[in-house]
């Protein structure tokens, strides 16, 4: 939770509004908790177990995908933060590509996002690391939908992978998982 509020801090400082709606914040808070809470969340740790990163995966959003979109063929990420302190090390790059790999491990073809609509430098940030625009949605009661996918066999950094650790659930007090070593 202490990414997702540093994040909050600096895309405000950063000029957007992603994130900065309390009501959209509170909802995108407890589905988190949710993840966490049944094993779809992963950190990764540095040296001496400081929390570098987190990053989640999701069920099909169904706002955003639909059955022509062959939902099952994608891995769905979500919450992909980077902690400012370790921003520069193309650890973003290395995580989509870690879940590149668990995608292809379950048979499927796609890692999906969706993103807030109004953030084009971040949609800018998943094209550089092979994602396409698939199109925009934009229900009223949302404030992302920028849909982008990316084969799972696109690897930026294939020569530096992330390695797995145990899941957060089955550790009692620190959290692990992909595992920059």
């Amino acid at each position: 939770m202490a990414l997702r509020t540093e994040a909050e801090s600096w895309l405000g400082s950063y000029g957007t509004d992603q994130w900065s709606d309390p009501e959209t914040g509170a909802k995108a808070i407890s589905k988190w908790h949710a993840s966490i809470d049944e094993g779809r969340a992963w950190v990764v740790e540095g040296d001496a177990g400081a929390i570098l990163a987190t990053v989640s995966r999701g069920p099909i959003d169904r706002d955003f995908w639909t059955d022509g979109d062959h939902p099952e063929s994608a891995l769905y990420l979500y919450k992909l933060i980077v902690g400012r302190h370790a921003a520069g090390r193309r650890l973003g790059e290395r995580i989509v590509d870690w879940t590149s790999r668990l995608a292809a491990l379950e048979g499927r073809d796609w890692v999906r996002i969706d993103t807030w609509r109004t953030n084009t430098e971040l949609h800018a940030y998943y094209e550089r690391l092979g994602f396409t625009h698939v199109r925009t949605e934009a229900p009223a009661h949302r404030l992302s939908g920028w849909l982008a996918q990316r084969p799972v066999r696109v690897l930026g950094l294939p020569e530096s992978p992330l390695t797995v650790g145990r899941p957060v659930r089955d550790r009692p007090q620190e959290a692990a998982v992909p595992s920059p070593r």
